[in-house]
């Protein structure tokens, strides 16, 4: 969300065990079930961990967007050696987080920063730093991402690591989706790839920088396994999803 908007109108509802974050709006903006508030509970955010299909936790990792947090609380809790900065430009977001969705405090390991996405990735500073970025960024509308643009996604690049991934939440209008794939392929050529979409809509699409990715459909499949076990992340499913479609992703596979 970018600083021009006003704090978004936070309003909170709970079924069956669930806490939802909703703007204003009956979209989900995030969910927590409350008895296992670090574990990931709407499919299309557990879709966003897909990159620990082709790259180990990095050192550094970078999430755009903050919502109810479970992404980064995941990232916190399980990935023990990578250091997490989360951005959201509502302190009163992150104050919901922290209030009622389980987010820690900032440690060693955890920076929560009250700033514009936009600006922050923009900083020089910023720039080949994180080995992965997680971008998650709608408003109460969710017509379409709210940080779009070719230059957004041009800083996003600078600020990957190399080898690194970009990790971007798809939603809305259909032409949304054509402008995102569209400009995200400027930026990281062919070097994306699109998970199938939820049943709600969300389509994930990772893209890659770094050295040429050339990955068996062995060692992606051992690979889904290890990471189901160490992680309990449903990615044998990601991995069967993707052969499924491999005719789009020759550039990866072999």
């Amino acid at each position: 969300m970018s600083l021009k908007h006003r704090d978004p109108p936070i309003l909170l509802s709970e079924e069956r065990g669930v806490r939802y974050l909703h703007f204003g709006s009956p979209w989900v903006q995030g969910a927590m079930r409350i008895a296992r508030p670090f574990d990931i509970e709407i499919d299309y955010v557990r879709q966003m961990m897909a990159w620990l299909l082709f790259l180990d936790p990095p050192a550094q990792l970078l999430q755009l967007g903050l919502g109810a947090a479970a992404l980064t609380k995941f990232c916190w809790r399980k990935l023990p050696q990578t250091r997490l900065t989360a951005v959201d430009s509502s302190r009163a977001v992150i104050d919901c987080a922290r209030n009622h969705f389980a987010l820690p405090d900032d440690d060693e390991r955890l920076r929560v920063v009250a700033d514009d996405a936009g600006r922050f990735v923009a900083q020089p500073a910023q720039r080949g730093r994180y080995g992965v970025i997680q971008i998650d960024l709608y408003d109460r509308h969710a017509r379409g991402p709210v940080l779009d643009s070719l230059a957004f996604y041009r800083d996003c690049h600078r600020a990957l690591a190399a080898p690194g991934v970009l990790v971007v939440n798809l939603f809305g209008e259909p032409a949304s989706f054509e402008r995102s794939e569209a400009r995200l392929g400027e930026v990281f050529g062919a070097r994306t790839l699109a998970l199938p979409p939820v049943p709600a809509g969300n389509v994930v699409l990772l893209a890659f920088k770094g050295p040429p990715l050339a990955v068996s459909w062995e060692l992606l499949a051992r690979r889904a396994r290890e990471v189901e076990r160490r992680w309990r992340l449903p990615a044998r499913g990601w991995y069967e999803a993707i052969r499924a479609r491999q005719s789009g992703f020759s550039e990866f596979f072999v």
